[in-house]
């Protein structure tokens, strides 16, 4: 089997001053999804499957999966919708008495250029939303 070529891809990274495991368990919790992707996500509900989320989009219905390693401060999530389905890695690096929160996405093939560009611009305004509700002292659900 031939391995496709490197897609495009773009990195993006906050600074919380609260420390890793709060932001950990935070973005683990696919309730608090809401809370802080303002710009994609309007509501997720649990499903039947424990291990995926009905979520409300700028989209339509989707679905969110997010694969927690404590460990390692991975919060990589899969979404699925009628139109595209897209793996997203994540990770939360401790820094000092805060952290790091780092994602990753590679553009789906559903995109042309200019729509990744678009939205991957509006992702700005996720993780500040991320960074304000954190650092003003969000509630985080025991696991």
């Amino acid at each position: 089997m031939h391995e496709p070529a490197p897609t495009r891809s773009l990195t993006k990274s906050v600074t919380i001053d609260r420390p890793a495991k709060d932001v950990f368990a935070y973005l683990a919790d696919a309730r608090n999804w809401p809370q802080w992707s303002v710009v994609n996500i309007f509501a997720v509900e649990a499903t039947a499957d424990p291990d995926w989320w009905q979520m409300t989009t700028t989209r339509g219905p989707g679905e969110l999966r997010i694969r927690a390693d404590a460990t390692n401060g991975l919060v990589d999530h899969d979404f699925r919708d009628p139109q595209a389905a897209w793996t997203v890695p994540a990770r939360v690096v401790p820094n000092g008495r805060g952290a790091e929160f780092l994602i990753t996405f590679f553009k789906p093939e559903a995109l042309d250029d200019a729509e990744f560009d678009r939205q991957t611009s509006l992702i700005d305004t996720e993780l500040a939303a991320l960074k304000k509700v954190l650092e003003d002292g969000a509630r985080i659900a025991p696991s």
